[in-house]
């Protein structure tokens, strides 16, 4: 399974075509809101290849505050089981508040700014190829 905080339409579709052309048959879960993803997200964790998380959300009109991506950092970092991270925030500030995090726990994280047009098709693609591999280097 892969893990997504993102509340970018857009962008959600961008990271499915991406995992599509790598071939990657894993279960896609996101999550546009922070809240909801650590409520449900925790029986996944022990299943998930890995994570990707954005730092801002913004709430569609008349929707509650969405949290943030450092909300799901700090639960994450307190849960036993230990997953890679892509941070792919634009907000360089709470983005390295989330990299100490992670940092601190001692999990293995990468930072991806999305910057550019093709920021998903190449920064983000080339980490996710790179996990998608290690993953099944593991598995045989």
């Amino acid at each position: 399974m892969i893990l997504i905080l993102e509340d970018d339409a857009e962008r959600t579709k961008r990271f499915q075509a991406v995992l599509q052309a790598l071939n990657c048959s894993h279960a896609l879960y996101i999550w546009r809101d922070a809240h909801t993803m650590i409520l449900e997200a925790g029986p996944l964790l022990e299943s998930s290849l890995f994570l990707s998380l954005d730092h801002d959300l913004f709430p569609e009109s008349g929707e509650p505050d969405p949290g943030d991506g450092y909300m799901v950092a700090q639960w994450l970092t307190s849960m036993p089981v230990v997953k890679p991270v892509i941070i792919h925030s634009s907000n360089g500030e709470r983005a390295g508040w989330m990299a100490g995090e992670f940092d601190l726990a001692g999990w293995p994280h990468w930072r991806v700014l999305p910057f550019g047009d093709d920021w998903i098709e190449t920064d983000w693609r080339r980490i996710v190829r790179k996990l998608i591999k290690t993953q099944s280097r593991k598995s045989n």
